[in-house]
């Protein structure tokens, strides 16, 4: 199979000062990070990029939402959240969900925004908003993932092999 080499990059996994890698006899690029079916994968395996890049993403919709909504009814708000936000927060979280509390609290301030869209839930805390609209915090869900995830591998349910 060949390659197009202006399309190839190595990350590499381990610590020097001169890493050379050629293919063909052409230079390979080097990148500490690298975007790969949607999620940033970085060579010390850290997942704070993807959690900075899915924050700017929803934050890029939720500010769509708070702009174009005039009239803002309960329930066309938790749909558009549901449907054009949390999907940015949540895509592929078995793969790179945060165990930084940095990187968890990022996420969560998405969250935390949106449900101080409804003005007569703003003066309660945030748990309280959740409760009141029927929401789990990020990281509940992203934990009912990786377990439902996990039945599924014991029950052989998995689609992998």
């Amino acid at each position: 199979m060949d390659f197009n080499v202006s399309k190839c990059k190595v990350m590499p996994m381990h610590f020097g000062k001169r890493n050379w890698y050629t293919m063909d006899n052409q230079p390979v690029e080097v990148v500490d990070s690298e975007k790969d079916l949607g999620v940033v994968v970085s060579s010390d395996l850290k997942t704070a990029g993807n959690c900075k890049e899915a924050y700017a993403k929803a934050n890029r919709m939720l500010g769509l939402i708070s702009q174009t909504m005039k009239h803002r009814n309960p329930t066309v708000l938790m749909n558009s959240y549901k449907s054009l936000v949390r999907p940015h927060l949540d895509y592929c979280s078995s793969a790179w969900s945060p165990h930084y509390n940095k990187d968890k609290s990022l996420l969560e301030r998405m969250q935390h925004r949106f449900t101080r869209l409804f003005t007569h839930l703003r003066k309660l805390p945030y748990e309280e908003r959740l409760n009141h609209l029927g929401l789990w915090t990020l990281e509940e869900i992203r934990n009912r993932a990786d377990l439902i995830e996990v039945f599924k591998m014991t029950k052989r349910l998995s689609a992998t092999p």
